[in-house]
């Protein structure tokens, strides 16, 4: 098994705040070389404060989730309440690496966002090899080549939203200027306390402001 580089060409990111996480992913829908949709949406939520952005092959992406979404709302069923943004990532990273021990591997990377009213907010970056960890930042796809450096540079603790947005803003500017492939719009999400917030659909043109 591997994970095919046509699929690298994707781009989701997640930047922890000081009470939040923001995730933003790419609108493309692709198959092998051919971009056959653009209104996408890769964000999956699997709890009230709990939210997966996933990317991979389309059809393993789209049945990953499903699973994973529809075993965590049977847990909460069964106990009465739902799953810590920590637990919630250990059941995903174990799953998925049931599956990759399976003749039915998932070609799939992916973030956990979440936010606890005790621990806090929470990132977690895990890729198809069932490797997890939790980072303050992450990206996955080329478009992470481009990113990371940045958000080493301007990423700090206690980050407010706007200066979040603004961080955002710089990655996009830098994906957009040297990557060769084009993304034209993300799907942009807060996950906090209070539950996951939708922040629209965005141009980077419009990011990029």
């Amino acid at each position: 098994m591997f994970f095919s580089n046509i699929y690298k060409m994707e781009f989701i990111i997640g930047i922890q705040g000081a009470d939040f996480v923001l995730t933003a992913s790419d609108t493309n829908g692709m198959q092998s070389i051919v971009r056959m949709k653009d209104d996408v949406d890769k964000n999956f939520a699997l709890g009230k404060n709990l939210l997966m952005t996933i990317c991979g092959e389309s059809g393993d992406t789209t049945n990953f989730a499903e699973y994973i979404e529809k075993n965590i709302q049977l847990y909460k069923m069964r106990n009465g309440y739902e799953l810590t943004p920590h637990g919630g990532a250990n059941y995903v990273r174990k799953t998925l690496a049931d599956f990759l021990r399976s003749r039915t591997p998932y070609n799939v990377n992916l973030l956990l966002s979440g936010c606890d009213e005790i621990d806090g907010p929470a990132l977690y970056h895990m890729d198809y090899l069932a490797a997890m960890t939790k980072v303050p930042f992450a990206a996955h796809g080329y478009g992470s080549f481009f990113s990371l450096s940045t958000l080493d540079r301007h990423w700090k603790p206690d980050l407010s939203r706007e200066e979040v947005m603004e961080l955002l803003k710089k990655v996009i500017a830098q994906v957009q200027k040297r990557f060769i492939v084009n993304l034209p719009s993300f799907n942009i999400r807060i996950t906090d306390k209070d539950g996951i917030h939708d922040m629209g659909r965005y141009t980077p043109d419009k990011v990029a402001q």
